[in-house]
């Protein structure tokens, strides 16, 4: 029998993870607006300031750089130190950073340096901020609601990313580049402000001992003992980058030569932000049993653009394609936060999600650099077919692990925290393929 007592704590932390989600979710659209529009702010701030496309492509470069190189160890200080604090000082970074890149550029002594300097700040800033952000959200949801909760927030985002861009830009026709900066940091000041009054005194103290290394063989550990994790991280390492090469570097060239100019392209990319709203909807509804299965298969679709792309399609065929992948990858995206915060023990969170996010991008440099001369040794079309190719083959590769096919969403009777028997980590459970 559960007490007064009992039910009466229950209750206190359903309303603490209640009100950091709307905090969470609140901080995001105000800084996913915020950002979206700066993007396109700094490529427009390099071009005013005398630069040409390789400059563009440098910056660029600056942001994804310290990703690479400090998402593992941001991983591991967000499972060391309260994570609420770690996105805050974060976001003052990424304030302060593009508060300076702002003044800078309207008293239009932005130099290359300048901006390459402010831009890495921001990408150390955000390789620290993306797995304690991550890690925070899957701890404020409760594993019954912890779908409809994943697409509400992505739904968010995604919304807010669509209106960011498209504010950014309007703000950038009308007016100087630097005032686009400076909302970005404005909105990464209230956006630290709200998570600021994030409540953690549901998630249970860090044990001491060991240190940041220990940390992140931990980690390791956890990903490297699930089968479904370790091969899905190795997946989207190759299609994120191939996704990357096809869209940022083919598909605008084959708008230019093929498609009539930049505006259809833009179509496109806006008909993939509608479809990634659209199943953001579906996921809110639909709950898939096998969550992998139905995620991986939904990786298939991603394939489409570059397939598109090396017709090429007419441009209605092209932003049917592009709204069919956004859909299709909010089902991934949604499947693959629910597995996550089903199967990963609530403390190790933010270094698991740290292996995710580095597997991600850390081919995306690559990729990028390498389209140009691919395409010059086997021709547009040809790099783009092969990067379709490239998404099935690694695609289909990562359905043969029994896991990912097997994996099943747990009931409620069945979540941590029911006497039914706790989450276990990869020390004690290697594999998951029993739920199915």
């Amino acid at each position: 029998m559960t007490s007064p007592a009992s039910s009466s704590s229950a209750a206190l932390r359903t309303l603490r993870k209640e009100r950091n989600f709307g905090l969470l979710t609140a901080a995001a659209i105000i800084t996913s607006l915020g950002t979206h529009g700066a993007l396109i702010a700094a490529a427009f701030a390099v071009l005013e300031a005398g630069g040409d496309a390789g400059d563009v492509g440098l910056v660029a470069a600056a942001r994804t750089a310290p990703l690479v190189l400090f998402l593992l160890i941001g991983g591991a200080v967000a499972d060391r130190v309260p994570r609420h604090r770690v996105m805050v000082a974060a976001n003052t970074l990424n304030c302060v950073s593009q508060a300076v890149f702002a003044w800078l550029v309207l008293t239009g002594s932005a130099e290359l340096w300048h901006m390459m300097l402010l831009t890495a700040l921001c990408g150390t800033g955000q390789a620290f901020f993306a797995p304690a952000a991550e890690g925070m959200l899957m701890s404020s949801v409760d594993g019954e609601r912890a779908a409809r909760a994943f697409a509400l927030f992505r739904m968010s985002m995604h919304g807010a990313a669509i209106g960011g861009a498209a504010l950014g830009g309007a703000l950038i026709a009308a007016m100087d580049p630097g005032w686009v900066l400076a909302v970005d940091a404005a909105a990464f000041a209230v956006a630290g402000a709200l998570r600021a009054f994030l409540d953690v005194s549901h998630i249970p103290a860090r044990e001491s001992g060991g240190g940041l290394l220990a940390d992140l063989r931990d980690g390791w550990r956890e990903v490297a003992g699930r089968p479904w994790l370790w091969a899905i991280v190795l997946q989207f390492s190759v299609v994120v980058a191939v996704v990357g090469a096809a869209e940022a570097v083919y598909g605008p060239l084959v708008a230019r030569d093929q498609l009539g100019g930049a505006r259809p392209w833009g179509f496109a990319l806006a008909a993939f932000g509608v479809g990634t709203l659209g199943g953001a909807l579906l996921m809110m509804r639909w709950k898939p049993r096998r969550l992998l299965l139905a995620g991986t298969l939904c990786v298939f679709p991603l394939a489409l653009p570059s397939a598109g792309l090396a017709v090429p399609l007419p441009v209605a065929g092209l932003c049917g394609v592009m709204f069919v992948t956004g859909v299709a990858i909010e089902v991934f995206g949604v499947s693959w936060m629910t597995a996550l915060h089903q199967e990963i023990p609530e403390e190790k969170l933010s270094r698991v999600s740290a292996y995710d996010w580095f597997g991600s991008v850390a081919m995306v440099p690559l990729a990028t650099a390498a389209a140009g001369p691919v395409e010059s040794l086997v021709g547009r079309s040809e790099a783009l077919w092969g990067c379709a190719a490239l998404i099935v083959l690694v695609t289909a590769g990562v359905l043969l692990v029994p896991d990912v096919r097997n994996l099943t969403r747990r009931g409620p009777a069945e979540e941590p925290g029911v006497p039914v028997g706790p989450r276990k980590s990869a020390d004690t459970e290697s594999t998951v393929g029993g739920l199915g």
